[in-house]
């Protein structure tokens, strides 16, 4: 039987919005909400620029009538979809591996905030610096983590038949995937593997499901997405405090 509450799970999003406007947590979601702004800034600009290129060169194949040629604006829309598509997706991957050792201190002080005890007697930029290594590994085995399951997901989704469950799968996948991502955090800050992080989500697997639920589609929308990561890491962080609480540490 699968065991969780997957509605309180869904709550976890929204007691991180309210986390982050916290005094003491608002330096670390800054510094990392600035870099994802030039990050996605920079992105959006070199697709711009890729799709300028390629619309371009698909117009110049065309015969040089004047209404052919006015149509231009339809390769525009198709470019706006695709580069919002490719955004949304790729964001998260790369927003993650820049942030990730504030996101990791960042899920220390909210941990902090929430139950009054020291998680590290290190502190400040210096166990920021320290981290980097870790943080950036940690990072790596979730992608590698990620993408094996991905591309067995997008084989099926080409069988026919199979490919009518494909597109919950994938979704189901990727709440899954969200909750593994932010709940790592605070997992990390306590030295429990990645492996062990696993199986502690497993035990109420509905709830890590349903906390994974709304970060996946908030990290389709451009913008909000931008806030939707620092959120992400608080709320994890209540779920690791509330939902292991009374667990062994599974490693």
């Amino acid at each position: 039987m699968v065991k969780g509450n997957f509605f309180r799970g869904l709550g976890y999003l929204g007691e991180g919005f309210r986390l982050i406007r916290q005094p003491g947590l608002r330096l670390f979601v800054m510094i990392p909400l600035v870099l994802n702004i030039l990050l996605f800034g920079a992105l959006f600009y070199l697709l711009a620029e890729f799709f300028s290129v390629l619309i371009a060169a698909a117009m110049g194949m065309l015969p040089d009538w004047a209404w052919l040629q006015s149509l231009d604006w339809l390769f525009w829309i198709l470019y706006g979809v695709v580069i919002l598509l490719m955004l949304a997706y790729g964001f998260v991957i790369l927003a993650n591996l820049i942030g990730s050792p504030f996101y990791g201190y960042l899920s220390e002080l909210t941990e902090k905030h929430l139950t009054g005890q020291e998680v590290s007697t290190d502190d400040g930029w210096g166990q920021i610096v320290r981290d980097i290594p870790r943080a950036l590994l940690r990072e790596f085995q979730k992608i590698a983590y990620y993408l094996p399951r991905a591309l067995g997901l997008f084989i099926l989704s080409l069988i026919p038949v199979v490919n009518l469950i494909a597109a919950a799968l994938w979704f189901t996948f990727n709440c899954w995937m969200m909750a593994l991502q932010y709940v790592d955090y605070p997992a990390d800050n306590h030295r429990v593997s990645f492996k062990g992080l696993k199986r502690n989500l497993q035990i109420t697997r509905l709830t890590a499901l349903g906390f994974g639920l709304p970060v996946a589609l908030g990290a389709m929308v451009p913008v909000l997405n931008l806030f939707v990561v620092p959120a992400a890491v608080c709320g994890a962080t209540a779920y690791w405090v509330r939902e292991t609480s009374g667990q062994p540490a599974l490693d």
